[in-house]
């Protein structure tokens, strides 16, 4: 009560203020336009006023000044309600919708006399910040449910085969077996979070590329090799077509998390007896390098988020991998200014396309 009551008194305050106002401004230029008319009449005509006259006029004067000043803060006061105080309110209530949680709200078109008011700039702006942080909410609940997920899996493999372990008489290779089992979870534990905080890094722009120029195709080779061991297990066919010096200008260490996480994808979602392909050819001012498989393929549902944060084709998570890769390839991608996209088709495999800016034999 005391708050409207408040209210109610600033209003009538700010009215009275108003109408002051245009009444000492109605009487500063109503009387310097009535005197100078009189002094003009009376110069020309020779007509003088008696006293009774100017007293006649200048109490029809002031008359005419109340009203005026009153009719003029009416005016205004109409001109406020509608262009002012109506779209203030609107903004005003969803302001305090979204102080609330609720990051769906959206402020209509402010439709008032003047339509090209500064209000309209404001509610625009309002509405492309809510929409940014409605998206960042659903990011952040679906970065908390999938971390969870993904803590939640290995802490408790390791809490189960942490307990089998304590078996008084565990036989020797049943022993082996649990301890390899905690120590692959305890790695994909250890992957996750390093993948977060490289992620975190990289859209925070604490990791600034190191641009140096020196020969992709060597990289490529290098990073290939090092998943020998694997691709050997898995008895998979591999076929190169790499163009000898073609040099980039980009941070090479970035660049082989790329190259990494789409060797260690072609490997992992490659069948036993596969094949992966290995292309890098110029092409006019840009570096094409194209990873691909003869894996399970990617349904085209999946291939629209696969560069999402978390996001995993597999919704049971039973392959392993935390969604993080992809994302990482994105960001980094971006960062360097170059392209990824992807062509797949399911049952017959994937090709992983990079294009980035390379280095002409004229530059120096």
């Amino acid at each position: 009560m005391n708050g409207e009551k408040k209210k109610k008194r600033s209003g009538w305050i700010f009215i009275l203020r108003q109408y002051v106002s245009f009444f000492l401004l109605m009487a500063f230029v109503i009387s310097c336009c009535l005197v100078l008319f009189l002094d003009t009449m009376t110069r020309i005509t020779g007509i003088s006023l008696t006293q009774e006259n100017i007293e006649l006029a200048a109490k029809v004067t002031f008359l005419n000044v109340l009203l005026l000043s009153a009719l003029c803060t009416a005016i205004d006061g109409i001109r406020r309600k509608y262009m002012v105080e109506r779209p203030v309110r609107q903004i005003v209530k969803a302001a305090e919708k979204m102080t609330k949680g609720d990051f769906s709200v959206r402020i209509p078109p402010l439709r008032g006399i003047d339509s090209t008011g500064g209000f309209d700039v404001i509610a625009d702006c309002f509405n492309r910040m809510a929409q940014e942080l409605s998206g960042m909410e659903t990011l952040r609940t679906d970065f908390i449910a999938n971390v969870s997920h993904e803590l939640k899996t290995p802490l408790s493999v390791m809490q189960n085969y942490g307990t089998m372990l304590q078996q008084p008489g565990l036989a020797e290779e049943k022993r082996i077996e649990y301890a390899k089992a905690v120590r692959e979870s305890s790695r994909r534990l250890a992957d996750l979070i390093t993948n977060i905080l490289k992620l975190n890094k990289l859209e925070n722009q604490q990791i600034y590329p190191n641009v140096e120029t020196y020969d992709l195709g060597e990289q490529l080779c290098q990073c290939l090799l090092s998943f020998e061991n694997v691709w050997e297990k898995k008895e998979l066919e591999i076929e190169t077509d790499i163009q000898e010096t073609v040099m980039v200008e980009a941070d090479s260490e970035l660049l082989s998390l790329v190259w990494n996480n789409l060797f260690s994808n072609a490997v992992k979602f490659t069948d036993k007896g596969g094949k992966i392909s290995l292309s890098l050819k110029p092409q006019g001012e840009f570096a094409i390098v194209q990873v691909s498989d003869t894996g399970c393929g990617i349904p085209a549902d999946v291939g629209r988020h696969i560069f999402e944060k978390f996001y995993q084709g597999d919704a049971s998570h039973a392959t392993q991998g935390n969604g993080l890769g992809l994302a990482l390839v994105k960001r980094v991608i971006d960062i360097i200014g170059g392209d990824i996209s992807v062509s797949s088709q399911v049952g017959k495999g994937s090709t992983f396309t990079v294009k980035l800016r390379r280095k002409s034999d004229g530059e120096v």
